[in-house]
């Protein structure tokens, strides 16, 4: 999720550029589909975003299923269903291999586990070449989520996407591990600037990491560096 305030667009063309895979939520309110789907709609928006960014997988969750005409309703959710998916093969998904779940978030329907409310729901299925799955709520659909390969076996690449200057502890360059292991000791080049140094410590959520591996977000502390040496968008 990320603020859907223009001012907040790069945070989440960031946020969404690190991810895995991406839960796309569609209101289906009367009206707010409509919105949403519309030409310069933030259902669209966000899904080609997610394609361009190379977010492979997709589940879409059918949001506010309390909030139809009627309650739950099954045909506005085969609409929806309909409409969705062919909008996301235009951009490039493969349906087949995308979770729907009609889910109230409000009420807690189908996320955790299948609501009575939605009799008509017998669950979702997808197909991939990994292989099938299937389930009746949101959090199968996540748990179903196939962990990318993580090749740590080549060379370190980290883009920055961030530089800190944090009192006591010096410069700290903040970024998602790409390819590689970035570890304590290791000695490390910035390009383009063309500096060489020791990684001092790194870290994860305030945790100090005895390594960090491809999919870590980390900040890592640098010797003999300074802040304006280095920037956003270098690797």
């Amino acid at each position: 999720d990320a603020p859907g305030h223009r001012d907040f667009i790069k945070n989440m063309i960031t946020g969404t550029s690190q991810a895995d895979c991406a839960v796309l939520i569609v209101a289906a309110g009367t009206g707010e589909f409509e919105a949403g789907i519309s030409k310069n709609g933030q259902t669209r928006e966000h899904a080609l975003l997610a394609f361009t960014l190379g977010v492979k997988q997709l589940i879409v969750g059918v949001n506010k299923m309390d909030s139809t005409e009627p309650p739950y309703s099954e045909s506005r959710f085969e609409e929806i269903k309909k409409e969705v998916s062919s909008y996301i093969k235009k951009i490039g998904y493969n349906p087949a291999a995308v979770a729907f779940v009609p889910i109230s978030g409000w009420h807690g329907d189908n996320m955790l586990e299948h609501s009575p409310k939605m009799p008509w729901f017998k669950g979702w299925n997808i197909e991939r070449k990994e292989g099938k799955a299937e389930g009746r709520c949101l959090i199968e659909a996540l748990d179903a989520i196939l962990p990318p390969p993580r090749p740590t076996d080549k060379p370190l690449r980290l883009p920055l996407q961030d530089v800190y200057k944090i009192g006591g502890i010096g410069t700290v360059p903040v970024g998602r591990v790409e390819t590689g292991v970035l570890k304590p000791g290791t000695v490390v080049v910035f390009a383009p600037a063309n500096i060489t140094t020791e990684v001092k410590s790194v870290e994860m959520h305030h945790e100090a990491l005895q390594e960090a591996v491809p999919g870590d977000n980390v900040g890592f502390n640098v010797k003999n560096v300074s802040v304006k040496e280095l920037r956003h968008g270098h690797v």
